[in-house]
């Protein structure tokens, strides 16, 4: 493998703080992600109730949304990687979402 291989699956998250337009991670190695909200529709279409209940979890190379569904890995933060979720798949949920929320 690669150095940069090594240092994604080494990469871990500290903190996560999610705003109306982007997802910031701090790392433990003391950088920052920062990456639009609208990569990932489950997050952009959150309450923030629901954006800031989460789990970091596999000593930090893991972020779980419990309330949407939603997992993400550092690796793939820092590879540039958006949600591979279909249309089909976002729509459906989506509908399911707002039914939830009512």
């Amino acid at each position: 493998m690669d150095s940069l291989g090594v240092e994604l699956q080494e990469a871990r998250a500290r903190q996560v703080m999610v705003s109306k337009e982007a997802l910031t991670v701090d790392l433990l190695d003391g950088r920052t992600i920062i990456v639009p909200l609208v990569w990932y529709p489950r997050l952009w279409h959150g309450t923030a109730e629901e954006c800031n209940h989460f789990k970091i979890f596999a000593d930090g190379a893991y972020i779980h949304w419990p309330d949407l569904d939603e997992d993400l890995t550092v690796a793939g933060l820092l590879g540039g990687h958006r949600s591979g979720e279909s249309p089909q798949s976002l729509k459906k949920w989506l509908a399911a979402h707002q039914t939830k929320k009512k």
